[in-house]
């Protein structure tokens, strides 16, 4: 249908990443009014902050789509705002302005973390953190990361990969260790992932890991020369190294305690070695009770993310309750907000992407999870009579965000924020340029220099 800037339905969206975005787009395709408040000045989310810098092929070609859909005149944008219980709007305020359903799409923003001894030594960090200050998002962009000559990293995933390519081939450290509580066969991360780092694999050291781990595979039924494949899969196709970092892996150990020294700075981690038992699927560690430590001067947990609990929804195993008996359900999933203490569904609130499924998927996943969303937010506007105070509520809107203190960014000041970024680009004869802070970007939004 043709979009124009009448609408038979009012929608807030909080989150403006892929979930959000796409999310967006189905419902004006189905004549819905959206208004999509983000918390960073830029939409995009992960999409724009969270992919590996260098991949600018696949960043330009989401970032052409975003455009796409905030093109519409049935997308409101207003970035710079923040929804949650001690935020610019709350969740209550959305449902007193009148919006005829809320779509939370905020993501993963918070942090998983063990609750291991020495957490809060200087030189632990989550990947999140990390990953945000290199792909330049304010304000862990202007924060200082030490980090050593000597890294750990924990987990097994893409995340982990991304990290081992920042310290390897950016900070060109010392060694990269990854610590993995399980073995070789049931790494997560993809091949493409392992091109940047795998001409840095410590290759006597990775055939020494294998034999130490092989009789435990073997145990449980796994194939040892398949997982070692894998692992080497891309030497063929691997990127020229650039540092002389060694990496490697610690396979079948768990983080146990983070040792420091006398300053409160990190110099090692302790591990617990494991084994695999048989489990429902695949197969699980156990603690064998027995440590030794790794001589590193930063941890990096690269494990997951959990959703953010000042959002202002109840939070259960790291995610946003969902409804178990879901009135309006898509492919048999859940995407209504739901308070288990009062046993009922949040009134007019639904989640999508990683806030319905905390770290699950990456863009084209959380894509159709927001489409989803969509599609169940659809089903319910469907039971609601027609809205008859769209402009009242929208006016309302604007005196509320007028009040807010800050500046509210919009689509026009969007565009303004890309034109500096592109010719800012082309003047240092870079292919890709961000501004680092806040203050640079809302500087060439308004025009008033930074102080």
């Amino acid at each position: 249908m043709a979009e124009e800037k009448t609408s038979q339905y009012l929608v807030a969206i909080a989150g403006a990443g892929p979930a959000g975005l796409y999310a967006a787009r189905k419902l004006v395709q189905a004549g819905a009014q959206v208004i999509l408040f983000n918390r960073d000045i830029k939409p995009g989310g992960l999409a724009e902050y969270g992919i590996y810098p260098s991949k600018l092929k696949m960043k330009d070609g989401l970032r052409k789509q975003f455009h796409q859909i905030l093109e519409s005149p049935l997308i409101d944008y207003y970035g710079n705002i923040t929804i949650g219980q001690k935020g610019d709007l709350t969740l209550a305020d959305l449902r007193a302005l009148g919006f005829q359903a809320i779509l939370v799409t905020v993501g993963a923003q918070g942090t998983k973390w063990l609750g291991l001894p020495g957490e809060d030594l200087q030189g632990v960090y989550h990947a999140k953190d990390l990953v945000y200050h290199y792909n330049k998002l304010p304000p862990y962009s202007e924060k200082n990361f030490p980090i050593g000559r000597r890294v750990a990293l924990v987990g097994a995933g893409n995340v982990m990969l991304d990290l081992a390519h920042w310290t390897i081939r950016e900070l060109k450290v010392d060694e990269v260790i990854t610590v993995v509580r399980r073995g070789p066969a049931e790494v997560k991360f993809t091949k493409p992932e392992m091109v940047p780092v795998v001409r840095n694999l410590d290759l006597v050291a990775l055939e020494a890991e294998i034999a130490r781990v092989a009789p435990v595979m073997q145990a449980v039924g796994q194939d040892v020369e398949a997982a070692k494949a894998y692992l080497l899969s891309t030497l063929p196709k691997a990127d020229e190294p650039v540092s002389e970092t060694r990496f490697r892996f610690e396979f079948l150990a768990s983080p146990s305690r983070i040792l420091g020294g006398e300053h409160g700075e990190v110099i090692g981690l302790e591990i617990e070695d494991t084994t695999l038992i048989p489990g429902n699927g695949e197969p699980q560690a156990k603690r064998l009770g027995t440590q030794r430590v790794l001589d590193v001067e930063a941890v990096i947990f690269c494990i997951g993310d959990q959703v953010d609990n000042t959002v202002g929804l109840p939070v259960r195993n790291n995610e946003f309750s969902k409804n178990p008996q879901p009135r309006f359900p898509v492919d048999g999933l859940s995407y209504e907000a739901y308070n288990p203490d009062l046993e009922r569904p949040i009134d007019r609130v639904f989640v999508a992407g990683w806030s319905r499924e905390a770290s699950h998927g990456l863009v084209g996943v959380a894509r159709k999870d927001g489409e989803n969303g969509a599609d169940a937010i659809l089903a319910y506007l469907h039971t609601l009579p027609s809205l008859i105070n769209r402009e009242d509520i929208l006016e309302n809107l604007s005196q509320r965000l007028a009040q807010v203190g800050k500046p509210v960014i919009t689509k026009e000041a969007l565009k303004k924020l890309d034109e500096a970024e592109r010719a800012e680009a082309q003047r240092l004869g870079v292919e890709d340029f961000k501004f680092g802070s806040n203050q640079e970007m809302l500087s060439v939004i308004t025009g008033v220099p930074t102080a």
